[in-house]
């Protein structure tokens, strides 16, 4: 496996881990494409009852690593932002792998869990997270939104109100209401972490298998991800094309505040 992603199977437990420490897990096409290999290679394992996904260093993951959108014309062609449409399904095929995984999907947060990679933990079935964890989707305040399936997910785990606020604002999730909305599933100190990710799946693992993966299909089967991941595809292949995208990355690469313009 890619050593940006590392797999492992521990009995019923395959492991995903985000294995870019140095970039605070920066996610990148490379690593996408890994976690995709590595969602083929749980669903072959023998004896999985679920996977978790976790990251090494000080954090879970700090989202897209901004230079993938440099790299975008080696891997989408040169006019990849007048047709953003492929380069946004080839991501979002990747959560929604992960989001229809026959596997139940656990994902374990500490650090920060932003952007991309909150995207990718609000994919899987359960959230546990460290206490003081940052979550959140800042992609407006890159002049953009989240459209690897954010928005979506967001707004079915914590409704419209609430998606709204943290979504137009860009700010963190308020960690002490997330688990109180459902948002996360527990939340527990880092170091028992990985503990509790274990002692979930063991619970998991004293029901029936098929039972399991059926229960998964009929709830996530109650909400309509598609025409939500539809429409995240239509606002982003205009706002990518906007002066304020351009803005948004020149203020995040400099470190200075943006200058937008509206258009």
């Amino acid at each position: 496996m890619n050593a940006l992603i590392q797999t492992q199977q521990r009995d019923t437990i395959f492991e995903i881990i985000f294995n870019r420490p140095d970039k605070r897990n920066a996610i990148n096409w490379a690593m996408m494409t890994a976690l995709d290999a590595a969602f083929d290679e749980a669903e072959k394992a023998v004896g999985v009852r679920a996977v978790i996904i976790r990251g090494e260093g000080t954090g879970f993951s700090a989202g897209i690593d901004v230079t993938s959108f440099i790299e975008s014309s080696s891997h989408f062609g040169d006019n990849w932002r007048e047709n953003l449409f492929p380069l946004t399904a080839a991501y979002q095929a990747v959560t929604n792998k992960i989001e229809r995984c026959s596997l139940p999907t656990i994902a374990l947060l500490h650090g920060y869990c932003l952007g991309l990679g909150f995207e990718i933990a609000l994919a899987c079935d359960f959230r546990i997270a460290a206490v003081g964890t940052r979550m959140g989707l800042p992609e407006t305040r890159l002049g953009i939104i989240p459209d690897v399936g954010g928005t979506t997910r967001l707004t079915r785990l914590v409704g419209a109100a609430r998606s709204k606020e943290y979504v137009m604002t860009g700010k963190n999730i308020d960690f002490e209401a997330a688990e109180r909305w459902g948002l996360l599933n527990r939340v527990v100190t880092v170091e028992d972490l990985l503990g509790a990710g274990e002692a979930l799946v063991a619970e998991i693992a004293q029901a029936a298998p098929l039972a399991v993966q059926y229960t998964k299909r009929v709830i996530d089967g109650m909400i309509d991800v598609e025409r939500g991941l539809q429409l995240e595809g239509w606002a982003q292949s205009i706002l990518i094309r906007t002066q304020d995208f351009e803005a948004g990355i020149e203020a995040m690469l400099t470190k200075q505040p943006p200058q937008w313009k509206g258009k």
